[in-house]
């Protein structure tokens, strides 16, 4: 598979498997929440196709919402500094509250949102991530509690995550290799 210029991608999860592990995600968050009300919370805009299909497997009442940060811009890697650009729309307290992020990295983004999160007091705060990538981790004490595939030191691209908002609509996760600067 071929990209603009002399980026080149390669497909590191199939859509199969990615759908076959959110519907297991789904049902074990269905489980652990029996009979309970769950209210997600999507990270934009990387989580939202995760988001969109974890919703659909989960068997319970659900409520959603979205926030948006950013630390990457237009590059590769994470400036560091994590900006709040899109907050909740309805409180959270009470809540069994599911974070839903597309990938764990360093964890300064989810760090950062759960120390946010926690201040609302949720009856419950609980991190689903589809890629986990520990190699990269630099706050060692950020874990998601539900994690779809745990993946390589590679930057990845595809069913929503992005290049400068590029990718986002492939079907599959793919390693993006972009010629030397």
């Amino acid at each position: 598979m071929s990209a603009s210029g002399k980026e080149h991608l390669k497909v590191l999860l199939r859509r199969s498997a990615i759908q076959k592990r959110v519907g297991e995600i789904g049902k074990q968050i269905t489980r652990d929440y029996r009979g309970q009300r769950v209210h997600l919370i999507g990270v934009l805009k990387g989580a939202s196709i995760f988001l969109a299909d974890l919703v659909r497997t989960v068997n319970l009442e659900v409520s959603l919402d979205f926030m948006a940060v950013s630390s990457y811009g237009k590059g590769t890697r994470t400036s560091g500094e994590v900006k709040l650009s899109k907050d909740l729309d309805t409180s959270i307290e009470g809540l069994n509250v599911i974070l839903v992020e597309d990938i764990l990295d360093t964890g300064l983004t989810l760090g950062y949102l759960c120390r946010v999160l926690k201040q609302r007091k949720p009856k419950d705060l609980k991190i689903a991530a589809l890629l986990d990538k520990p190699d990269r981790r630099v706050m060692k004490d950020v874990h998601a509690d539900y994690v779809g595939f745990q993946i390589p030191n590679e930057f990845v691209v595809g069913y929503g995550l992005d290049y400068a908002e590029r990718y986002r609509n492939l079907k599959d996760v793919c390693v993006l290799s972009l010629p030397p600067e």
